[in-house]
């Protein structure tokens, strides 16, 4: 079997397919500017939605350049506990469930089951 195999042509490592006649996609060049005045491009296909923003690496997030900033998105606000909390019950009505709770812990009134 070893006589057989092709030694010295790496097959596992290159491909033996030539790139004659590959046509690659069309493309546009994208510039972005970052804070510090860094100008760099980033190809996209002519099809691609292009972001506002880009990522340099290297100098932090670039802008788009020669389109207005975009609006800030309004984030969806997040409900925590307490905000689900007073859905139920008034603020009232958790001061005494509070001051029954805390007498219970100092052993003031009996445990409720």
């Amino acid at each position: 079997m070893s006589e057989r195999s092709l030694r010295g042509t790496q097959l596992g490592s290159r491909s033996l397919e030539s790139e004659a006649g590959v046509e690659p996609a069309p493309r546009q060049l994208i510039e972005y500017v970052c804070e510090d005045g860094h100008r760099f491009t980033v190809p996209f296909s002519v099809e691609a939605d292009i972001p506002a923003t880009w990522d340099s690496g290297t100098h932090g997030i670039g802008e788009r350049v020669g389109i207005e900033k975009p609006e800030e998105e309004e984030g969806k606000h997040v409900r925590t506990h307490w905000d689900m909390l007073l859905e139920r019950r008034s603020f009232e009505e958790l001061e005494v469930l509070l001051d029954e709770r805390l007498k219970i812990r100092r052993g003031e009134l009996p445990p409720q089951v």
